[in-house]
Formats: C-alpha cells, structure tokens, sequence
C-alpha cells in the first residue's frame, strides 16, 4: 500500500529513534510525539494509518489518546505501548478500541507481527471500501447491501476475498436476511459481472417443473412443449446461477445438480445430446443442511460440492446499529420511488425499531417502513405507525435465552428417581462460556480469569476438567 503513514509517541527518545528506523525500513513515514498533547495534534492534522502510542506519557497518555482517537479518528489503528506489570491497562486500552499491545521491553519481531496483521486490515479495508464503490456503480437501488456493522463488514471481507475467484458460495441465513442481494454482489464483483446473473427459487417452483425450469426441455418432449426452452443453467452460461431455498430441492434432482457441477454438461428433458455449461454457482439456504444430510433429506456429497466457501449472514438482530442505518436508506427510496415528502423517524420509532426482534429481518423491515410511509399522515414517524407486534418489543434476556434452551431437555427427562442433572448440565454451560473469553484474550490465561472473576488456578483446573485446548486460540 502507498502512503502509510505511522504516528509513534513516546517519551523515550531511544525507542523513537528505534522505531523510527523499524517504519522507515518497511517504507512506512514515521511522525514522532514525545508528549500527548503533540501526539494528538498529529492524529488529527495527518490522519496517520497506523499509530504506537506509550501508554504513559506527559501531556496526556495513550488511554486518554485513545479516547479520543476512536471518537475523532476510527480509521486510525491504535498499538499501545505499556511497562505495566499488571494486564489491567492493557484490557482497559482493549476496550477503548486499541488493535493491539505490547508490553516493555518489547521485542521488534512481536511488534512486526502486530503491524503486518494491521496492514493486512488496512488492505482489505481499502478492497471492502473499493467493492462498495463498484457496488454502488454496478447494482441498482434495489440491489444495494446496506449495513456497518461488525458483523455485515466480516462479510463484505469475504466476498472481498472470493468474489474474483471462480468457486461455489453457500450462503447460509435466516429468511429475509439478504441472501439474493449478497449473491448479486458477489457477482457484481466476480470475473463474470458482464455475464448474466440468473435466479432460481427451489421453494417457490413445483417439483415437477423444477426440472425443466433447471434443464430446459426439447420441442415434444412432453405435451404442450411447443417448442424447446432453455433452462435456468443454459440461461446463465458463463455467468452466476443463484439457487435459492436449495435445501428444499428433491433427491433426484439434487443428483443431477451434482452431476452438472462435476461435468459441467447435462441433458435437456427429452433431449439426447448433453449441453456443455461454464456456471459459478450460489446457492442459498435458511435450513441446516448438516441436520438435513443426517436426515437423508440433502445429499452430502451435493453439500461438499456447494459450500466451496460458506458465507452466513447474521440476522438484523445481531447487527448493531444497521436497523437504523437501514431505515434512512428506506425512507430515502420510498420518498423516491411514491413522489412524496422524505419522512422521519421520531426518537421513540428509532427506540423501538431497535429493541424489536426483527424475525423476517431486512424484508420486515423494508415492508414495515413502506407501509408507514403509505399510511401515516405524519412527516415525523412514531412507533403507533410502525404497528410493530407488541409481544416482541421486549429484548430476551440471557437468563431468558437459557431458560428456553432447557426446558425441552428438561421436559424429556423423567422426574423419578436421581438423575445428577446438575452435574450433567452444568459443564455445557461453562464450557462454551470460557472458550468464548479465552477466544476474547486469544489464549492468555491470566487474562480469560481476571475477565471471569476467578483464580487463575481455578481456570486451570476448569480447563483441564472440560478438555479445553486454550492453545488453540492464540493467534
């Protein structure tokens, strides 16, 4: 990349010089600080990509930095630098949004590793900046896939990375998510944006015409076949062929799916020559097709084929902030698309678009907005026009969540006699509770039980007791 620049600050002039040296030998412009107050001069006046900042230095250390870095500069990654013997500041300047740190005296080949990670971001920031852009210029209103969260950015990561390369993509979600929106964008940005992009929906088409809809069919080759039609895959030579609700598809068809992907050749209904094919193909489903192939309800050798790269796209519930964003984006095409004056949301509508479950997600939230804007007499929106289902405001709590979980499980067992349910339920429970916070801390124990709130020792023991490999997660 061309044109980093690296904020360092530090009031030790021998760790400057050295890092100074360390940036200018990877090609990277070093600007130097030896107190707070000049380190944030410079963080706002250049903007640099990456920046050290010690974590105590006079006129203002790199906590306090921090804090403002992330409300002034978001674009700035942020390594802290810090003598403290103790993991509290590190895991303070973790919280405030830092992207790593390192601890004195440190060793230049860690602090290489640090910086490569965040130029590699940097990188597929600039590719996720570049694809929305291509996206925008290359999708229609309609086909334009809105959201900042964290969750909907790991996504645009990916397609970042697959999008050129010509392998199936299973895209996995809940109904409503965007699963069609997602699959165009991947094909906006493939090497076959030029080509035809075609869609099919297994749920939607009856099962026996899902084959002629696929393959086509020959003049005579039923009653009514007139004349001889192209199918879906012929349509979508050399482009992208979207199968939605793939997961309802029946065997035998699943079968020839599989056979066309392998021999990239089929055979139209009551044809006798095979048609040769060059097709990417997406496919999308809300079912689990792992539970599915248990089942024999989907082939697994299909599902080995398909999911090449599988993409889940979260549910508008778990990202946070895009229902807002979403909304603006909403009440802009409406005003547009019905010639009438742009409304608003009213502060208690944003409240309670946001406390809402969403169980139809993007779709819900698209139709409910348009029904509000059609509806509503007033230009400022409240949540009485958004007539959401009151029974789902309320957000679930954990112990909620938790509750629901187990009383299926607890419904089956028998009430008679002892059991150890305790015991039996109880590791479940904490098993995946401290596997999510060592994933947090990347591994580091001391770390994984300050956060817990228990002994180190206690950790380990837990550890050893639930068969938890805490290597795994280092990076």
């Amino acid at each position: 990349m061309q044109g980093i620049k690296a904020l360092i600050a530090d009031d030790d002039e021998s760790i400057l010089w050295v890092l100074e040296r360390f940036f200018e030998e990877k090609g990277i412009k070093a600007l130097k600080a030896s107190d707070g107050k000049t380190a944030g001069e410079l963080l706002r006046s250049e903007a640099p990509s990456l920046a050290v900042i010690d974590i105590n230095m006079p006129g203002g250390g790199g906590l306090e930095l921090l804090k403002s870095a992330r409300e002034e500069h978001g674009e700035t990654y942020i390594i802290i630098m810090t003598a403290e013997t103790t993991t509290k500041n590190a895991l303070e300047a973790m919280k405030l949004g830092a992207f790593d740190y390192v601890t004195k005296p440190f060793d230049l080949g860690e602090l290489e590793i640090i910086v490569e990670k965040a130029i590699e971001n940097l990188k597929l920031k600039e590719k996720v900046s570049t694809l929305t852009g291509i996206l925008r210029e290359k999708l229609s209103a309609e086909a334009v896939f809105i959201g900042k969260s964290k969750a909907v950015q790991s996504v645009f990561k990916t397609v970042g990375k697959v999008a050129e390369k010509d392998v199936t993509v299973l895209v996995l979600g809940e109904s409503g998510t965007g699963k069609e929106l997602l699959a165009r964008l991947i094909h906006a940005n493939s090497l076959r944006a030029e080509r035809p992009f075609v869609a099919i929906n297994s749920a939607a088409i009856p099962r026996d015409l899902m084959e002629s809809e696929l393959f086509g069919f020959e003049k005579g080759a039923f009653t009514g076949a007139v004349e001889a039609k192209k199918g879906k895959f012929e349509l979508a030579d050399n482009g992208t062929l979207f199968m939605d609700e793939v997961g309802d598809m029946a065997l035998d068809l699943q079968a020839r799916l599989l056979r066309v992907i392998q021999e990239k050749e089929f055979y139209k209904v009551g044809g006798k020559e095979p048609v040769k094919v060059d097709v990417r193909i997406i496919a999308a489903t809300n079912q689990d097709l792992d539970k599915a192939v248990s089942e024999k309800k989907f082939r697994e050798d299909l599902l080995f084929r398909l999911n090449g790269v599988t993409i889940t796209l979260p549910p508008l519930r778990d990202r946070k902030g895009d229902a807002a964003l979403l909304s603006e984006y909403f009440l802009d095409k409406f005003a547009n698309e019905f010639k009438v004056a742009r409304k608003s949301l009213s502060q208690k509508a944003l409240e309670a678009i946001d406390a809402y479950r969403w169980p139809g997600n993007v779709r819900e939230l698209e139709n409910t907005l348009r029904r509000a804007v059609l509806l509503s007499p007033s230009l400022n929106l409240s949540p009485d026009d958004l007539a959401l289902p009151a029974s789902r405001h309320k957000k679930e709590s954990l112990e909620d969540i938790i509750a629901a979980r187990l009383k299926p499980f607890i419904e089956k067992t028998d009430h008679k006699g002892k059991q150890d349910l305790y015991d039996f339920i109880m590791p479940f429970m904490e098993r995946p509770l401290i596997r999510l916070v060592l994933e947090k801390t990347r591994g580091n124990q001391v770390q994984a039980a300050e956060v817990l709130g228990i002994n180190r020792n206690t950790l380990r023991k837990k550890i050893k007791e639930l068969n938890i490999q805490p290597g795994k997660f280092k990076e």
